[in-house]
């Protein structure tokens, strides 16, 4: 990571937190050892990571420094564009589509269906799926779920975020690096509303169910796609 990145913006956010009391001070902000108890690792530790000595933490422990900052959702991400910008490997792109596929979801039409990869990277779709799926410029189901915009458009948020979070845990389980990749930047950027889940998912997705979009109560089905990928195609019906 170029000239201590991480480290220097630990070091700068940690200053500009206010202490616990009003005692006058030499510097400004935290001491290491307050910032360390919150975030409840060690001052060891916290020393090496400003220092950039140790510049490979897990999403958990800067998980718990970006609540025990106080981050907002855009320093969060910017925290884990630090980190991504110090890897130098990229996860392999996913295999292309066979044609017949993509003929599957042209056949498909009005209907909402998209193929999804493991990791929820939306591959394929129809015009009705986004046209209703709110992605706007995200191209992800479970980044987009544990993004601010899906609070207003998943009237049952809690219930979808479970199976977003169920499903990446399942496909990193599963030695998928895209999924593995994207808990750890989620574990940072969406912090506890992510990770509490994700921890604790104890069941596969469902394959069929229910879901609320806006206005739109659909009725879905997971169908899997035979060859490289273990690619899925997610047909949603709207139910009336």
């Amino acid at each position: 990571m170029a000239d201590n990145a991480l480290g220097r913006f630990l070091r700068a956010r940690r200053e500009a937190t206010t202490p616990p009391s009003t005692e006058r001070r030499r510097t400004p902000g935290l001491r290491r050892g307050e910032l360390a108890d919150r975030a409840r690792i060690s001052v060891e530790y916290l020393t090496r990571l400003e220092r950039g000595t140790d510049r490979s933490p897990s999403g958990q422990v800067l998980a718990a420094l970006a609540d025990a900052l106080a981050m907002t959702t855009d320093e969060r991400v910017h925290l884990y564009r630090l980190i991504k910008a110090g890897t130098t490997c990229s996860p392999a792109p996913p295999p292309p589509l066979r044609p017949t596929v993509r003929a599957t979801l042209d056949a498909l039409e009005p209907t909402a269906a998209a193929v999804l990869s493991p990791a929820g990277d939306v591959l394929a779709s129809t015009a009705r799926f986004r046209e209703i799926s709110g992605l706007n410029d995200e191209q992800n189901l479970v980044r987009f779920a544990f993004s601010p915009d899906s609070l207003a458009h998943y009237p049952d948020w809690d219930l979808i975020a479970n199976d977003r979070a169920a499903a990446l845990r399942a496909a990193a389980d599963l030695g998928d690096h895209t999924a593995a990749a994207l808990a750890f930047e989620l574990s940072i950027t969406a912090g506890a509303a992510f990770t509490d889940r994700y921890d604790t998912a104890s069941s596969l997705p469902p394959a069929t169910g229910t879901e609320r979009w806006g206005p739109h109560l659909l009725v879905f089905e997971a169908l899997y796609l035979s060859g490289e990928g273990e690619h899925r195609m997610m047909v949603y019906f709207s139910q009336h």
